[in-house]
């Protein structure tokens, strides 16, 4: 029988080679050769993929972050702001989120995001030009520096988010701009994967919360586009299983959700959930585009802008030829089944303001008569 301190040693080296074991599954080649760990394990576990996300900052970019984070990625988050970007440090454990600043117009620090990364997502994107920056500067300019990074640099993989109906012949700059963008990384990086997903709802969100909110008083349309609303985590489940499938590389995604609504009856789903009616006044295009377009100019806060009014006349087409959610084994929620969990802030607190009960929650308040009566 082996001594006590044999024992313990025998049981360390054996716990080490257990820990270390590593099977051949868990050992990936990337396009470029490189061998990568692909552990899908949990917070703290360490594995072999960088990746760059640019516009992380924004409302899809915690999703993606979080998701690689946990699963021991290296993330790069490249910044504009320090207090934008504060809220992603806690999404890896320390050390596995790391903050780089950068400058859409300054090619060394895209460069320098990039450099380590074997795979680089861009979420980067802007509903309205600013005195900084316009629409092609973001969509267009703008990406070809980040693709020209990415081919320099040899990236296995470059994700491209664009938009629904992204075309450069549509009529809204916004469409047009986003379609451009995708011809120009696919032009200098042709095994770009192009994801368009539909109008997002979720947390910060710029479709319930918009509705729900008193702002959102004029529409030119009566509120009559139509689209798939998707919701914010199933995209973020399928930029991470692009991750891990090659095959999605040079391929290009429509993410949109089960059903089709126009704004109108997403906004009818919104005033039944906070119990209030919110007041929508129509306003015809020749007069309200430019003026929003000259709001949007005075204000520096986000109001309606002339590209909003443009987009309430496009209707959402899928491209038949794209993947969707079933290539990726994904199956998307129905933005009625979670308008009750983004909007139950917007609900008044008087008790005045509440609907009235009904037979179940009467039959409820009975059981508890007893107490009140003791009282």
């Amino acid at each position: 029988m082996a001594s006590f301190p044999t024992a313990v040693r025998s049981s360390r080296k054996l716990a080490l080679n257990l820990v270390q074991a590593r099977h051949v599954s868990d050992l990936a080649i990337s396009r470029t050769g490189k061998p990568i760990l692909r552990v899908q394990g949990g917070r703290s576990s360490i594995g072999g993929h960088t990746a760059t996300v640019f516009g992380a900052t924004g409302q899809l970019g915690r999703y993606i972050v979080n998701r690689l984070a946990r699963q021991g990625c290296q993330v790069v988050v490249p910044y504009r702001e320090e207090m934008a970007k504060r809220h992603l440090k806690v999404t890896g454990d320390l050390g596995r989120v790391v903050f780089l600043e950068y400058d859409l117009r300054n090619t060394e620090s895209i460069e320098a995001s990039v450099r380590h990364s074997d795979v680089v997502y861009n979420l980067i994107g802007r509903n309205y030009p600013t005195k900084n920056f316009s629409l092609d500067d973001v969509h267009v300019e703008g990406t070809e520096r980040i693709v020209e990074a990415v081919a320099k640099y040899d990236v296995d993989r470059y994700i491209h988010v664009s938009s629904y109906n992204a075309d450069p012949n549509s009529p809204a700059d916004f469409f047009r701009t986003k379609g451009l963008g995708e011809q120009v990384a696919r032009s200098i990086f042709p095994e770009t994967t192009i994801v368009r997903p539909a109008p997002i709802f979720g947390f910060e969100d710029n479709l319930l919360t918009r509705l729900a909110g008193i702002t959102n008083l004029f529409t030119s349309n009566n509120m009559r586009e139509r689209y798939w609303p998707v919701h914010s985590i199933d995209v973020g489940q399928a930029l991470e299983a692009m991750l891990y499938d090659d095959t999605t590389a040079g391929q290009t995604f429509e993410l949109y959700g089960p059903k089709n609504y126009s704004t109108a009856q997403i906004a009818e789903m919104v005033d039944r959930e906070i119990y209030k009616k919110r007041r929508h006044i129509n306003v015809p295009r020749a007069i309200l585009k430019p003026a929003a377009g000259l709001l949007n100019k005075v204000l520096w806060w986000p109001v309606l802008s002339a590209e909003d009014v443009d987009k309430e006349f496009v209707d959402q087409k899928i491209d038949e030829a794209a993947k969707t959610f079933a290539d990726l084994g994904i199956k998307p929620g129905d933005i009625s089944n979670f308008t009750y969990h983004y909007l139950q802030g917007f609900r008044s607190s008087a008790h005045y303001d509440l609907p009235p009960a009904t037979e179940k929650e009467k039959r409820e308040d009975r059981k508890y008569m007893h107490v009140v009566d003791d009282l």
